[in-house]
C-alpha cells in the first residue's frame, strides 16, 4: 500500500490544484475547460512534485500517467456528454 499512496499523492495534490484554478466545482461534466484543464495541471503537477520528491519522470511513466489520468478525468465527462446528448436525440 505504501508504493500506491507514494504514487499517488502528487497526484493528488495536482487534482486538488486542478479542481481550484479550473473551479471544477461548479460545472464538474464540462469537458473544456473543466475537464482538460483539470487534467493538465493535475499531470504538470504531479510530474513536478515527483520530480522534486525524487521519485522520478522517466518517459513511459509519464506517457502512460498522461494517458491513464487524461480517460479518468476526462473520459467521464465525454461518456456523460455523450449519453446526454444520445438520450436528447
Amino acid at each position: 500500500m505504501a508504493g500506491f499512496a507514494g504514487t499517488a499523492w502528487p497526484f493528488l495534490v495536482g487534482l486538488g490544484v486542478g479542481w481550484g484554478v479550473t473551479r471544477a466545482w461548479r460545472e464538474p461534466e464540462r469537458v473544456w475547460p473543466v475537464g482538460v484543464g483539470v487534467w493538465v495541471l493535475t499531470v504538470a503537477c504531479g510530474m513536478v512534485l515527483r520530480a522534486v520528491s525524487g521519485q522520478g519522470t522517466a518517459v513511459a511513466f509519464v506517457v502512460v500517467a498522461t494517458v491513464f489520468l487524461g480517460v479518468l478525468l476526462v473520459g467521464w465527462r465525454a461518456l456523460n456528454k455523450r449519453l446526454t446528448w444520445v438520450r436528447g436525440h
